[in-house]
């Protein structure tokens, strides 16, 4: 079963969360309250879109109280409601968290399938780390959630996506070394970027060490070592990728193994976080994110681990890959002069480009590559954000989509990524207008919607992009109110 088939109605969503959360009565208490009549209430009647509390899957007093306060500053009574729906979306329907070997245990679905992505996990909850310093429940949830990434690594570091259970699921017989409780193994750097970035992440802000035991530390040397056998400069590693499919992107060239490069340094990534196939196998966003993901590891080896081997190994490859980036991924566009490539292959062969899904070119400065100031970043900015990327769209709306699921289609991540990368107050307050605009009278966000018409859209039921709405909300709350106050 592709990807692009979970375009579920909400009703139909349902089932699988009861299903995650052993719950099948909750269905049908659930299910009046996410249906939508034909025509949205007006505005100052809106609706709040959650779940009722009993059925919540998580419950965290502090986002309660962050959502009560943030609503207190928005005069839009439309975007209040968006903001209260999508910001505690992940906790209210995605979230289950049990114990395992006596350990907190985390597992959290991305909404309408039933499995969990590590890099969509690790986006979900990221909105909330702030305010587990002050919550102990989010705390546990938070170690949980390390742990079993940790888990998921150390059974397969080539996975994408995982099961609850040790099964074999819609992707068994996809032709590469497919294990139990793998959901889908396809080869994306950022899904191990996102386990650094999470631990790193939640260790800065909370100081607790408690989720960086022997277990994690043995899957932060194999995200190493599987980094180190993806520069393939001894070998071709071990990985290869095919799938029975009419979908080009589904699958990996050249026998499963991606296409021909030049070996300069970078990583090799097979697909994308869009879970698209690369064209080049040199992704650059993948590989600026691991660079920074290797300077976090550096710091938790050091600091946390007292692990100076692996201090040593993460601090290396980080500034390897960072002198490859700089010698190789900036290239020279005809019309938009030096700016970050999407993809190379070390050959001088360039994919000229920028795909919603993040890492992408358009969210470097939000994960710590660049400042957004950076001069090759605003020329690559203006590049991504121009009809010369050949996934932006303009129609009511205008923003980045991909090949995921095709010309005309806007994500709206790349239009939260856009204003979360932004300071100035028009353009973050136009990107607002457009997320207000295009929900299709859900009062959620999508993963995708037409951009001649918002009431067309993909995956009603996509935590990562609702989580990350509500965090650019509780952002521009403290960063720019005034916005929130006259939009």
């Amino acid at each position: 079963m592709d990807r692009r088939q979970f375009a579920f109605r909400s009703m139909n969503a349902l089932a699988v969360l009861a299903q995650i959360t052993r719950n099948p009565n909750a269905i049908a208490e659930i299910t009046p309250k996410f249906k939508k009549e034909s025509a949205p209430l007006p505005p100052q009647l809106m609706a709040t879109g959650r779940p009722p509390v009993a059925h919540r899957t998580f419950i965290s007093d502090a986002v309660e109280e962050s959502i009560l306060n943030i609503k207190g500053k928005i005069r839009n009574p439309q975007l209040a409601t968006l903001f209260e729906n999508c910001y505690p979306n992940t906790l209210d329907t995605t979230v289950h968290l049990s114990q395992r070997n006596g350990k907190p245990d985390t597992f959290v679905i991305t909404g309408d399938i039933p499995a969990m992505w590590l890099r969509d996990s690790s986006a979900q909850v990221l909105p909330y780390v702030q305010l587990a310093r002050k919550d102990e429940k989010l705390r546990l949830l938070f170690r949980g959630l390390i742990h079993r990434q940790a888990n998921c690594i150390l059974l397969d570091p080539y996975a994408n996506a995982f099961y609850a259970t040790r099964r074999l699921g819609d992707f068994a017989s996809d032709l590469t070394e497919m294990r139990p409780g793998v959901h889908e193994r396809k080869w994306e750097v950022d899904s191990l970027c996102y386990c650094i970035r999470l631990g790193y992440t939640y260790w800065t802000v909370t100081g607790d060490t408690e989720p960086f035991d022997s277990n994690w530390e043995q899957a932060a040397r194999r995200i190493v070592a599987t980094f180190r056998e993806q520069q393939r400069f001894k070998s071709d590693g071990p990985y290869r990728f095919q799938r029975s499919t009419t979908m080009f992107y589904d699958n990996s060239p050249n026998r499963g193994l991606g296409n021909p490069t030049r070996k300069i340094g970078l990583i090799h990534s097979a697909f994308r976080p869009s879970d698209d196939a690369c064209l080049f196998p040199f992704l650059i966003p993948s590989n600026m994110f691991a660079m920074t993901s290797m300077q976090q590891l550096h710091h938790l080896a050091k600091d946390v681990l007292h692990d100076e081997e692996l201090a040593k190994g993460a601090a290396d490859l980080a500034e390897e890959l960072q002198d490859a980036l700089q010698k190789y991924a900036v290239m020279t566009h005809p019309t938009h002069g030096s700016i970050y490539a999407y993809e190379i292959d070390g050959f001088g062969n360039t994919l000229w480009m920028d795909d919603a899904n993040v890492p992408s070119l358009l969210a470097l400065p939000y994960l710590g590559y660049c400042n957004s100031e950076d001069p090759i970043y605003r020329q690559t900015r203006a590049f991504v954000l121009s009809e010369d990327n050949p996934f932006f769209f303009k129609g009511v709306a205008e923003g980045i989509g991909g090949p995921h699921i095709g010309p005309g289609m806007i994500w709206p991540l790349s239009i939260i990524m856009r204003a979360m990368t932004s300071d100035d107050e028009q353009e973050i307050e136009h990107c607002l207008r457009m997320l207000i605009d295009t929900t299709g009278g859900t009062e959620f966000m999508h993963e995708s919607f037409n951009a001649k018409n918002p009431s067309e859209f993909t995956r009603p039921w996509f935590a990562w992009c609702n989580s990350l709405f509500g965090e650019l909300i509780v952002r521009i709350s403290s960063s720019h109110p005034a916005i929130l106050e006259r939009i």
